[in-house]
């Protein structure tokens, strides 16, 4: 049965500091592209950061240089080092599987963890 298990989120000061980390299982997950989404109220989800099965990433230009995801695949969990954060990274952050081949896809998301950015 997968399961992917979002935790880390809060409330936090613009300016700090917060890391998410996601555990999955279930599937082979270094054999999965991970990433973040996020959707902020009223608005679509979109990408935050991607970690490749190659080990590549990808950021959103509203967080290049502030956020950072990494991968640790002997314990099946992916993070976002989330820094200087602003009122408008505030939304709820789900933690996405994918693997593509040429059978098919399959896609795996999480519940969701709150993060929320205000003095």
């Amino acid at each position: 049965q997968v399961q992917i298990v979002e935790s880390g989120g809060g409330l936090v000061q613009p300016g700090g500091s917060l890391r998410l980390s996601c555990v999955a299982s279930g599937f082979t997950f270094s054999s999965y592209t991970m990433s973040w989404y996020r959707q902020a109220p009223g608005k679509q989800r979109e990408l935050v950061a991607t970690s490749t099965r190659a080990g590549g990433s990808y950021y959103a230009d509203s967080v290049k240089g502030r956020f950072t995801i990494s991968r640790d695949n002997a314990k099946s969990t992916v993070y976002l080092q989330m820094n200087s954060l602003k009122p408008e990274d505030t939304a709820v952050y789900y933690c996405n599987a994918l693997y593509n081949s040429v059978y098919g896809k399959r896609d795996y998301w999480g519940q969701g963890t709150q993060v929320t950015v205000s003095s």
